[in-house]
């Protein structure tokens, strides 16, 4: 398995947006994702996305499709995210 995990900040007023936005949506490949929201934060979240592999993770990143809704989602965000990219070495759990 493969996947990213994303911190983001939400541009006030914007997290119901994006929870519209992200409803649904399952790229080819992609086996979970979660999003958490900072309890410290209320426009801080973090987002892990899990992918089959890694060769399925990098065919969602770099389709066109996945460039629009990451256009959709910028527009909802104070900066880019901070992403950090890797292979699953353990997980518990079903997924």
């Amino acid at each position: 398995m493969y996947g990213t995990i994303a911190k983001m900040k939400v541009k006030k007023g914007a997290l119901e947006e994006i929870r519209k936005n992200e409803a649904g949506r399952k790229p080819d490949g992609m086996m979970s994702s979660l999003v958490f929201q900072s309890d410290g934060d209320a426009n801080e979240l973090w987002l892990i996305a899990i992918f089959r592999d890694k060769e399925s993770y990098f065919a969602n990143a770099d389709s066109p499709e996945q460039d629009e809704e990451f256009q959709r989602l910028r527009a909802m965000l104070t900066a880019d995210p901070e992403w950090h990219d890797g292979e699953i070495v353990f997980s518990e759990g079903v997924f």
